[in-house]
């Protein structure tokens, strides 16, 4: 199993404070960003991790994270020239993951659960992670069917379910070949979601849900809910 994590865009939504850096180097409580994803990944016994960032701020990445040696993994990095979607992101890493199954997840979401069991249980297919919120019209809400995903629909007024998918995924080496049968979606990238429903058609897409905490930090107000949620975990307060 390979792991990437997918750390570009420009983070306008953080703006100024990414004016002169990577949103995904920013802190939250006290770590950088992008270490909660690393720990993720870690944490599931995955060893070789690719990190895609965008142009302009690279080199940080590597001055920060180095080769690996000091987290026990091996780093590679690959740069995305210019927003394609989270799916053109991925298909970077196609001669890196070279026909293994790979657990990709988004530099801007924090996770506390554990997914080691999930990552070694995987054989082929998909995997998402869900998490049940009171605002799933938010976000891609997966319609459940007993142990089945029979769909994701985007930002929906009236959700059927209150399962927002998480930036979390877990894909065979099939993944690759989906990616390139893709259309650029009305905002001109390449959807994950369209990816996700590939899998769903198969009967190919199982799912987790998650018990701990999920945010993603990529608004201000997001960013400083990660924040206060890594602080409760840490039992900083009482």
């Amino acid at each position: 199993m390979k792991g990437v994590i997918l750390a570009g865009g420009t983070g306008s939504r953080l703006y100024p404070l990414t004016k002169v850096t990577n949103k995904h180097l920013l802190p939250v409580y006290d770590k950088p960003m992008i270490y909660y994803p690393l720990e993720t990944l870690i944490s599931a016994g995955i060893k070789d991790i690719m990190i895609v960032s965008g142009r302009g701020h690279a080199g940080h990445f590597l001055e920060l994270l180095g080769s690996g040696v000091d987290f026990g993994v091996h780093f590679t990095y690959e740069i995305q020239e210019q927003a394609g979607g989270i799916a053109q992101a991925l298909y970077l890493a196609k001669d890196f993951v070279d026909g293994d199954s790979v657990t990709v997840i988004l530099g801007d979401n924090i996770f506390q659960d554990n997914i080691k069991d999930d990552v070694k249980s995987f054989k082929t297919g998909a995997k998402i992670f869900l998490k049940e919120v009171s605002d799933a019209h938010r976000f891609g809400v997966a319609e459940l069917k007993g142990e089945k995903v029979i769909g994701i629909e985007e930002k929906p007024k009236t959700p059927k379910t209150n399962f927002a998918v998480t930036g979390l995924y877990i894909y065979d080496s099939e993944v690759f070949d989906v990616i390139r049968t893709l259309k650029p979606s009305g905002r001109g990238e390449l959807e994950i979601t369209d990816v996700n429903n590939y899998y769903i058609n198969k009967e190919a897409m199982e799912y987790g849900i998650l018990e701990g905490f999920w945010s993603d930090a990529g608004t201000f107000e997001s960013l400083l809910r990660a924040g206060m949620l890594v602080r409760q975990s840490m039992q900083k307060i009482p």
